[in-house]
């Protein structure tokens, strides 16, 4: 006869063989949900991350924890307040949303530059809340066009998808300028000795940051379709959109993302190109400081 100890772990073995085939089985078709144990299972690969920081001596196996923890802790407190404004349904908390993550994504965007400038955090606030709420109001209010218009389903989304390229285009654009101003100064300060006016001096700068700023989007637009599926796309065909529907949608978010990564920096050179600058043709080294 079959002792107690015995009888426990044989039957812990088989609940522990239910658990995992149903866990392993196939969903039903259409069905998309995950489970948290689901989402460990992905947490999981991260460990992969951290041995190849240890094993080379990277230096980043506790960012890459810190980081996953951050994100995980951000990312469901998101789903908890949207889950709250998508019921409430209501213009205000949808716009008071919106602007608190373009704030962040403004300050964002500055933590990445090693030199700043006294205004820049606003200069970095103003442009990625020109470009990004100009961008985002014509593709709510004249392509997608949600009913209602504040429809939180869609205008947080795109606007988040907005925010998110645009702070790294101002941001890559932002620190190419301010650097090369600093390696260059010897360079520029020849050209107005010679009579440069401070734009003829700068402009060769200012095209190379803005052409830095574009170069991530554009490498994402070569590619898309062939080497990766963007991520509106493979978000609506996991929700079982037809695929020329989610591929009309990922098309247009990539023009509108490349147009406000376009204006965005734009504005965000030219702010800091006056504030640097003055009428006098000179630039003014003090207010450049690395950080």
């Amino acid at each position: 006869m079959m002792d107690l100890e015995t009888l426990s772990s044989g039957f812990a073995l088989s609940l522990q063989a239910r658990m995992l085939g149903e866990f392993f089985e196939p969903r039903p078709e259409g069905s998309i949900s995950l489970s948290w144990l689901e989402v460990g299972v992905a947490a999981s690969l991260l460990l992969v991350n951290a041995v190849i920081s240890l094993k080379l001596g990277l230096g980043i196996a506790k960012r890459i924890g810190t980081s996953a923890i951050r994100m995980t802790i951000q990312l469901a407190i998101l789903g908890l307040v949207l889950k709250q404004i998508f019921e409430l349904a209501q213009p205000a908390p949808v716009l008071g949303l919106a602007a608190l993550m373009t704030v962040v994504a403004g300050v964002s965007a500055v933590k990445r530059i090693d030199h700043r400038y006294p205004s820049i955090y606003r200069n970095a606030i103003f442009s990625v809340w020109t470009s990004a709420w100009i961008v985002t109001s014509i593709t709510v209010l004249l392509i997608v066009r949600p009913q209602p218009w504040h429809s939180p389903q869609v205008l947080i989304p795109l606007l988040g998808m907005v925010l998110g390229n645009s702070l790294t285009g101002i941001s890559l654009g932002l620190d190419r300028f301010l650097s090369e101003l600093r390696s260059r100064q010897g360079e520029i300060e020849t050209m107005l000795a010679l009579g440069a006016t401070r734009w003829e001096s700068c402009r060769n700068v200012f095209s190379e940051s803005t052409r830095t700023a574009m170069i991530p989007i554009l490498n994402t637009m070569s590619v898309a379709g062939i080497v990766s599926i963007p991520g509106m796309m493979t978000g609506q065909l996991l929700a079982g959109a037809e695929p020329v529907e989610a591929v009309k949608y990922q098309i247009m978010i990539m023009f509108v993302i490349a147009g406000a990564i376009g204006i965005g920096v734009i504005l965000s050179l030219l702010l800091t190109y006056r504030q640097v600058t003055n009428e006098d043709h000179q630039i003014e080294w003090e207010q450049i400081r690395r950080h």
